[in-house]
């Protein structure tokens, strides 16, 4: 990836040195990396796995294990990420809904955070909360995405960062509100259905980006693409629950197969419009 600009965003919230009382930080070993791989890219209702260790001592966040050049690095790359999903949302709002576009916060953090969705473990990977309607990201998860989940590439780590905004974008358009409101009279099997067409939407959201943003500050280069569609398949239920557990449980799926992600980012890629979004369990988007 390379930029045609450098425009960053100015809403990143920098909370890595906040001490987080009773902190949700303690998970680690197997453990942290079955959550890691079930719970990440949360969007839909974080409360269900957001974690709460009771030491009521209090905890200071974990230290980062990445050098200071490498935070650095990560913290300059996704603020131009964000910067851009702002560009690109902001008009396709305009053109597409005649309205304004609200920009989300992004906030770092190490080892725990706050949210208005509740306390955050970083091993629930990186998550979107309606409630505050701000990202949360661990910069350490863009090294997890490489180094644990076989999903290489600075392309890849965009895609993470698209397919939370995508969540905000839902959030502004009713979808999520939605979502909740259905979620609460169905059954478990059913809710889950909705969760992963709420995820599969959010993909298909950050394929629309990546599509504009190719046209506007973003080149992208040879296999960036391939990269993004990489990550899309590496984060699909049967691949983590395969990986997690050694076997898949089909009515248990919240965020779609890879092969259903990968479809999603696609559609979003090569449409670059919402409403080639549109999902028969949600909302239309005209």
């Amino acid at each position: 990836m390379k930029w045609r600009t450098g425009r960053k965003s100015e809403n990143i919230e920098d909370k890595r040195s906040a001490r987080i009382p009773g902190g949700a930080a303690g998970i680690g070993g197997i453990g942290l990396l079955a959550i890691l791989l079930i719970s990440m890219f949360m969007g839909v209702d974080p409360s269900q796995v957001l974690q709460n260790d009771q030491d009521s001592s209090g905890t200071a966040n974990q230290q980062s294990q990445l050098t200071e050049e490498q935070l650095n690095q990560s913290t300059e790359f996704v603020s131009l990420v964000l910067g851009d999903t702002e560009a690109t949302w902001n008009d396709i709002f305009k053109d597409e809904l005649g309205r304004a576009y609200i920009d989300p916060k992004l906030v770092l953090f190490t080892g725990a955070v706050q949210s208005a969705c509740g306390q955050a473990s970083a091993s629930v990977g990186p998550f979107y909360c309606p409630g505050d309607q701000k990202v949360y990201l661990d910069l350490d998860f863009l090294n997890e995405l490489q180094e644990k989940l076989g999903a290489p590439g600075d392309f890849a780590q965009a895609y993470v960062i698209a397919h939370e905004v995508g969540h905000h974008v839902q959030t502004l358009v009713g979808t999520m509100e939605y979502a909740d409101t259905i979620r609460e009279k169905a059954s478990e099997s059913e809710a889950n259905k909705l969760s992963v067409a709420v995820e599969l939407q959010a993909d298909c959201y950050a394929g629309v980006w990546a599509n504009r943003a190719s046209h506007q500050d973003l080149i992208l280069e040879s296999g960036d693409l391939d990269e993004g569609l990489n990550a899309a398949s590496a984060v699909g239920d049967d691949r983590l629950q395969k990986q997690a557990q050694g076997y898949v449980v089909p009515d248990s799926f919240t965020h779609g197969t890879s092969a259903q992600r990968v479809e999603w980012f696609r559609t979003g890629l090569e449409s670059g419009k919402m409403e080639a979004c549109n999902c028969p369990q949600l909302p239309a988007i005209a």
